[in-house]
């Protein structure tokens, strides 16, 4: 099977996992529909819609790393879930956080209801990702590798919020040190991603020494991935990626390339001047070029892309989802949106 196909098999159970736990019915209609506005399901009106739905790469991750070593994917369905919901509840708080209209090329959940509300569907879906969780021994999960799943995913949320501080923190200083960005980027961005992996290959029942391959291997995708992520920011494609490629710019966000770039004084003082307007944004685009933060940060992405083979190497498989998650590594660095 390739990774297309176990993606194809794995997604209607996923979303009909969350969609258990958010039901459009009575008084409350409306709080899980913004939910399900945001998961894609429904427009803002709360019909039934097919809608942008973001990659759902973290649930598939889980799945496949459960059935590439030998697991029932029926097991780890609840953390897939959680997981998912965990990255969402993160990113409607993160548009609040950094005041983003867009998302998935529709107007984000607080851009339509507000913030209140949207702060208030945020910690909705964060907690019934741990809803969802604790239907892992109903699932014949073993209690105490349930609890482990319990506290790893815990420890992950734990850590989210801590690279949400760093990134908002980074904001107001003038420079940022390339170690103190990326650290910020492993809580903020791989960590749910290792989260995914490690607990796959938990739930599948592997050994401890494969279950921390996999999580290694998440780690560095993740890695990648934002780096990925912080390049399609400045560079990509807004048709594509469904945001807007110069608001990083002008909101002054620290990503790896600026953060790189902001060691040359040049680029240091024209990004420290005034207000940068919307036509100051090709300027500032080609200063990134000319001082090589573009080539760097796609060095950078290809590092930690040739590192989670590396981990996935030593996990020691050889299963046909073990390829499958090799395939999507090396997928990433193709990717356009």
């Amino acid at each position: 099977m390739s990774l297309t196909d176990y993606t194809v098999r794995y997604l209607p159970r996923i979303e009909d996992e969350m969609k258990d736990l958010l039901e459009l019915e009575g008084a409350l209609a409306g709080y899980y529909g913004m939910m399900q506005y945001h998961l894609g399901w429904v427009d803002g009106q709360m019909a039934p819609m097919q809608g942008a739905q973001g990659k759902r790469l973290r649930p598939v991750l889980c799945l496949l790393a459960c059935e590439a070593v030998g697991g029932r994917i029926e097991q780890a369905l609840p953390a897939a879930a959680a997981i998912e919901l965990v990255h969402n509840f993160s990113l409607i708080h993160d548009d609040i956080e950094d005041g983003s209209a867009t998302r998935r090329h529709r107007a984000t959940v607080w851009k339509l209801w507000g913030q209140p509300q949207a702060i208030n569907v945020g910690d909705g879906m964060y907690t019934a990702a741990y809803v969802k969780l604790s239907q892992l021994p109903e699932r014949g999960v073993p209690l105490q590798r349930a609890v482990t799943a319990l506290r790893t995913l815990s420890e992950t949320c734990l850590t989210l919020t801590e690279g949400q501080y760093l990134d908002m923190t980074f904001e107001d200083e003038p420079t940022v040190e390339l170690e103190d960005y990326l650290w910020m980027i492993r809580c903020k961005s791989a960590a749910l991603i290792a989260c995914a992996t490690q607990l796959g290959a938990l739930l599948g029942g592997a050994q401890p020494e494969v279950i921390a391959a996999y999580r290694q291997f998440g780690d560095c995708l993740g890695m990648a991935f934002q780096v990925i992520d912080d390049i399609l920011g400045i560079w990509g494609s807004e048709a594509e990626t469904g945001k807007s490629t110069s608001s990083d710019i002008l909101a002054r966000k620290k990503t790896l390339p600026i953060a790189y770039a902001l060691s040359d004084p040049v680029f240091q003082a024209l990004y420290a001047q005034g207000p940068i307007g919307a036509g100051d944004v090709s300027l500032m685009i080609g200063a990134l070029e000319q001082c090589g933060a573009r080539a760097y940060a796609e060095r950078i992405a290809k590092e930690y892309s040739a590192q989670a083979l590396d981990h996935l190497e030593k996990a020691g498989l050889d299963t046909r989802a073990h390829r499958a998650m090799g395939q999507l590594a090396r997928s990433l660095l193709g990717r356009t949106s």
